[in-house]
């Protein structure tokens, strides 16, 4: 529960992208092109592009998780007309303009799929597909033309939505228009619903279909459960950055990084409880062709990767980061999200890799290099694209709400 006083609190200035991160652009450039080239050389002169291709998607998903999660929160903030977020909610707007370097990146991954390069998706490989009983009736749906126009429909859209909202929102900051507001809110419910459909499809393409063979319903909730703990862990890393700058100190403090701290825990718990009705359905069923695909992360030390999200990702933050004191505490709150951003990216890791790597869960410099990479050109492109935008929705009709925001 919440409640707010009538207290006024004056509204600084936080200044624009450009003013506060401006030259992080430049540095995540640099970071970026270094990271992709080294990983680029380190698979040439190993021989080892399938590795690339594969760790080259697992970052991608990693950096478009964040811009999901951004998107979701946004949307489901204006449907449900949501006040204490009002003084955050534009660091969620920025981030979700992730989607569009993050579109461009994925450009690569469209091209080789339409050059029938079948490294990553081996559903490509039609000849191969089309012996195999489990494949060929799938081969209407898993061809490269119909996968790279269900890409370009799910990015259309993400850019869409995410542009429409931080246009119309920075507009507010300007005219103070309160019917804007009233736009936002319409059109979040049939927003929603889309995002959840690309979602859901966008998971089935680009992670389950890496095994054509099998079969998940579950697969896009629990990218989305990924997703939303990753968007909260940034969110929450972002406004200790602010505050360390001395920018929003009166506008965001110990309460709305309370909320930010529920909403990761109770996301990490919803991920915790996907996770384990995926796997208790196929134990119980016990279906060779889904199966398998546990069995692959049950041997030659994946198993060890298991254990390690059930400890990692959610016993050890679940005992960890409950208490109250931790999620009002910037640096501790800024730790755990750190944490659960490694562990989100070992998720995935787990998710993608042993299709590629079936005999060994170890790393390779490779993967570091396209971390590097992917997240180096998202953070410049967005730097670059939210540039001249303000860190704070200035003249959001919610904003007063925000402001004296209090958890009870």
């Amino acid at each position: 529960m919440a409640h707010h006083d009538g207290h006024s609190i004056e509204v600084t200035d936080p200044g624009t992208v450009n003013q506060t991160a401006g030259s992080m652009a430049n540095i995540a450039m640099i970071v970026g092109a270094a990271g992709l080239l080294g990983a680029g050389l380190l698979a040439s002169s190993s021989d080892n592009w399938v590795r690339f291709l594969f760790s080259y998607l697992h970052n991608l998903m990693f950096v478009l998780g964040i811009a999901i999660g951004a998107l979701g929160f946004v949307l489901i903030q204006h449907i449900t007309r949501a006040g204490w977020s009002a003084v955050v909610r534009r660091f969620a707007e920025i981030l979700s303009l992730l989607f569009i370097p993050v579109g461009v990146l994925f450009l690569f991954i469209v091209m080789l799929v339409l050059n029938g390069n079948d490294q990553l998706y081996w559903w490509n490989n039609e000849a191969v597909a089309s012996q195999d009983v489990l494949i060929k009736h799938k081969m209407i749906y898993l061809n490269p033309t119909w996968f790279s126009i269900r890409a370009a429909l799910y990015f259309a859209f993400w850019i869409t939505c995410s542009w429409w909202y931080l246009s119309v929102s920075s507009r507010q900051d300007v005219t103070g228009d309160k019917q804007l507001s009233l736009s936002m809110e319409r059109c979040a419910a049939v927003c929603l619903i889309l995002y959840a459909l690309s979602l859901t499809f966008a998971t089935i393409d680009w992670i389950m279909s890496l095994d054509p063979h099998w079969f998940s319903t579950i697969i896009g909730v629990y990218f989305f459960a990924n997703s939303a703990v990753s968007f909260y862990a940034v969110l929450a890393i972002l406004v200790f950055l602010a505050n360390r700058q001395g920018l929003l100190t009166r506008e965001i403090n110990a309460e709305h990084r309370h909320d930010i701290g529920k909403l990761m825990f109770g996301f990490n718990c919803f991920w915790a409880y996907i996770a384990f009705s995926q796997y208790l359905l196929y134990w119980y069923a016990n279906i060779p062709e889904e199966t398998v695909w546990y069995l692959r992360r049950q041997e030659n030390g994946w198993e060890v990767v298991s254990v390690l999200l059930i400890v990692g990702h959610f016993v050890i933050p679940f005992l960890g980061f409950m208490s109250r004191t931790v999620k009002r505490d910037p640096v501790k709150l800024t730790f755990w999200s750190a944490y659960m951003l490694v562990m989100c990216w070992i998720d995935l890791y787990w998710l993608i890799m042993p299709e590629v790597s079936p005999t060994t869960p170890a790393l390779s410099l490779i993967d570091f290099g396209c971390l590097l990479g992917v997240v180096g050109f998202a953070a410049f492109g967005t730097l670059k694209l939210s540039g001249e935008y303000s860190l704070l929705a200035k003249k959001d009709p919610r904003l007063p709400e925000s402001l004296h925001f209090h958890n009870i």
